[in-house]
């Protein structure tokens, strides 16, 4: 790490401490922080995502080897803080920036390990990079040991999803159906009732097809925006 780039990483990392608005406590209760749990070790500052935004708008410009270096915190924020000016750039940047910055974010994927880092930049820069090109990346995600590969997966074709393309989030849900792990339930379930949004009956299809075979929580979380007496229904199939 360059000096540059050791002073620039410092005092953002100061910046931050002087910007805690909550506690590790609280901020933590989101994540299952328990022994054994997925966020076992992860470890909290206390800053709220709304001032982690704030402050990444001074940021924009920031170099790759300097949110490189804050994706390797320990601190759940700094490397949250670190992926919300990633997206901002990408969405900024030309055609050939954009590639660079999706390499870079598969590059350091290892780091983009839990559920808000994912869920804030997999569809922003994963999904969009692919839109238009070979999309089988997301199916070796998928495939992968790693729960917060697979969740990436999912959550890239919620880009696909807000354009009428289906069928990556159904294929992958398909692939994901028999995970043991509850958040990619959640996740399955929550892209599947983005697809419900934007066309029922293409859910409803899904829903048809595999009501019985479907991890309840994946379920409730596909139907969460049906009335009562048809969620009752798709329940009580399951």
């Amino acid at each position: 790490m360059s000096k540059n780039t050791h002073n620039l990483r410092e005092s953002i990392e100061t910046i931050l401490y002087k910007s805690i608005d909550s506690s590790p406590e609280l901020v933590s209760r989101f994540f299952k922080t328990s022994p054994s749990d997925y966020a076992e070790f992860e470890q909290f500052l206390g800053i709220t995502t709304p001032t982690l935004r704030k402050i990444a708008k001074q940021y924009i410009g920031l170099p790759l080897a300097v949110i490189e270096e804050l994706l390797q915190s320990k601190f759940n924020e700094e490397r949250l803080f670190a992926l919300i000016i990633l997206v901002s750039q990408y969405k900024k940047m030309d055609s050939l920036a954009k590639e660079d910055i999706y390499q870079f974010y598969l590059n350091n994927i290892n780091q983009i390990n839990n559920w808000n880092l994912v869920d804030i930049s997999a569809h922003h820069i994963i999904g969009c990079h692919l839109w238009s090109r070979d999309r089988s990346v997301l199916l070796k995600l998928a495939q992968s040991s790693s729960m917060w590969k697979k969740r990436i997966s999912i959550v890239a074709t919620w880009y696909f999803i807000k354009r009428q393309d289906f069928k990556y989030t159904i294929n992958i849900v398909s692939m994901l159906m028999t995970d043991k792990h509850d958040l990619i339930h959640k996740a399955c379930g929550w892209m599947l009732r983005e697809v419900g949004k934007q066309n029922i009956g293409t859910l409803k299809k899904f829903l048809n097809l595999y009501k019985t075979q479907m991890p309840r929580t994946m379920l409730r979380y596909a139907i969460e925006k049906f009335p009562k007496p048809i969620r009752k229904q798709y329940l009580l199939s399951n």
